[in-house]
């Protein structure tokens, strides 16, 4: 039998893969019409629509041409907040603070976030003051840390098409930044958790600007500084986790004793909940939201949406054992991951400052460790690169 000659310019079928909006591989269960029947969601169904490939029972294309005219409407009114690559922000977050902190809560717009989370985190300002920096730290600097960035690269947001490929785009930009910041704070280095929150920037923003988010986050640009999640120890990782179990026993007594009784501490479910901003393991929609927020007023966010969570399955954590509680912990239900159901509980929840920052039975423990977190840092801090120092303006606003 003749061999079917194969002309080698004839291009290679590529197998489609189905990923959800924000560019995650989603899993068929089933070929079947019906089986995506169960799996496709209502965003799907609205961009089948437009495109013309499906039609839609008339109800159904009136709901989406609404919400499509609701999100056009909303995306103008944040375009005309931010101005011109976000010349008119401050003045607006000065004379309308109010009206910004209920936007963000309500989520900013996927096709402007970006930008906004460069605005409100402090980031675009360092980025302006410091031209050529990044680039030097990516190109002329070698970190003790490459090892050990390189290895943990597959293994952040695996399942997204945009760091899937080994060496890609994606892995050699995250690379690059981690790298970066470990050269910028060498007392930090690299931690993995840094991966998840440089990998969700990335997905936002260029390079460079994901530097200097992770730097004005790290150094407290405008709320306290990060940088005690990934020191040696994780010291703010151990102060965060004390006092959120104190506010469980506080806020949740229930919860609170049956944790003690079946000796449940936060260490066993939450750290990750503050190392990564809830962007490891977390339902990506839902991770956004809460980075919105945190991004804005600050780490307590973090605290009331892990209080939300608890008190949202309150009544069966309060009935399990050891075994099944710790899988409930680390496996939450659906429902509970809907965004438009536990923020506002956690928006509800009154957490005050000093409860986070004061504890006094903590830092009599930490005595000369965690002073960076409750004293004002300096205004400016100088570091070292090719032999020439530059500077790194912190304004920090005080906490809310």
């Amino acid at each position: 039998m003749e061999k079917q000659k194969v002309d080698e310019n004839e291009p290679v079928p590529v197998p489609a893969v189905r990923v959800d909006r924000f560019g995650f591989v989603k899993q068929d269960h089933s070929n079947s019409p019906e089986g995506l029947s169960r799996t496709r969601s209502a965003f799907e169904y609205e961009r089948l629509y437009l495109d013309g490939l499906i039609i839609l029972d008339i109800c159904f294309a009136n709901h989406v041409n609404e919400t499509l005219f609701r999100e056009e409407r909303r995306n103008r009114k944040w375009r005309k907040m931010i101005g011109v690559g976000g010349n008119d922000w401050k003045h607006y977050v000065r004379r309308k603070p109010h009206v910004v902190k209920r936007r963000i809560r309500k989520g900013i717009p996927d096709c402007l976030r970006g930008l906004v989370w460069q605005l409100i985190s402090g980031s675009r300002d360092l980025l302006l003051m410091n031209p050529g920096v990044y680039e030097q730290l990516v190109i002329y600097e070698t970190s003790a840390s490459e090892l050990d960035i390189i290895r943990d690269i597959s293994r952040t947001f695996p399942s997204h098409v945009f760091f899937q490929q080994r060496h890609g785009p994606g892995q050699r930009s995250l690379y690059n930044v981690l790298k970066a910041y470990s050269v910028y704070d060498r007392d930090v280095g690299y931690v993995q958790g840094m991966g998840f929150v440089a990998g969700l920037l990335l997905l936002y923003m260029s390079e460079e600007d994901a530097f200097w988010l992770l730097v004005a986050l790290l150094k407290g640009a405008v709320h306290a500084p990060m940088e005690g999640l990934y020191l040696v120890g994780l010291p703010l990782v151990q102060q965060y986790l004390f006092q959120f179990e104190s506010l469980v026993r506080e806020l949740l007594p229930k919860v609170g004793e049956h944790f003690t009784q079946e000796m449940i501490n936060p260490s066993m479910y939450a750290s990750q909940w503050f190392i990564t901003v809830f962007s490891y393991s977390f339902p990506f929609h839902l991770a956004l939201r809460i980075w919105d927020v945190f991004l804005h007023e600050g780490v307590k966010i973090v605290f009331k949406v892990g209080l939300a969570l608890l008190k949202y399955c309150h009544d069966e954590l309060v009935k399990l054992p050891f075994e099944k509680l710790i899988h409930a912990l680390r496996n939450f239900p659906e429902d509970a991951m809907n965004p438009d159901t536990l923020l506002p509980m956690a928006y509800s929840i009154k957490v005050k400052t000093k409860q986070i920052f004061s504890e006094k039975r903590f830092l009599a423990k930490q005595t000369g460790v965690l002073g960076l977190f409750v004293q004002p840092s300096p205004s400016i801090s100088t570091s070292q690169i090719d032999n020439r120092s530059f500077k790194v303006i912190v304004i920090r606003d005080p906490l809310n």
